[in-house]
């Protein structure tokens, strides 16, 4: 029989070109049992996941320099071995944006703002054995 069970700590980025909104995920997250890392553009968060090994990204889609299409497209090609968990965060709900991330191969889409209890049992679901 298949366990709900995860191995703690599960490791987030969170990227946001919003410090603020990029910070209080990261505490929340953090609360709750997750280790965290915060990064505010793009190339600082490639820069992180080196080292950092993330097993889920929460990325902003619309940040300046370089998008979280084009960030989540990165990631997944530095990673070694199984990528991380790509989940997108935008204002944008309409069908065009939807259609944009499932064409980036997002796992999930959550729009902003976010329910602090809707980002931490979406988490938990994506972290649990049987996903």
């Amino acid at each position: 029989m298949k366990s709900n069970q995860r191995t703690w700590p599960v490791r987030v980025l969170c990227v946001d070109d919003n410090k603020d909104i990029a910070d209080s995920e990261a505490m929340l997250l953090e609360v709750v049992g997750f280790e965290v890392e915060a990064c505010y553009d793009g190339r600082s968060a490639l820069r992180v996941a080196e080292t950092f090994h993330p097993r889920i990204c929460l990325l902003d889609l619309d940040m300046p320099g370089m998008d979280g299409d084009e960030l989540a497209a990165r990631l997944r090609a530095a990673v070694k071995g199984e990528p991380p968990v790509m989940v997108a965060l935008t204002a944008r709900g309409d069908e065009q944006s939807v259609n944009r991330i499932k064409a980036a191969g997002f796992d999930l889409h959550l729009t902003k703002p976010v329910n602090p209890n809707q980002l931490v049992g979406a988490l938990n679901r994506l972290t649990t054995a049987d996903g």
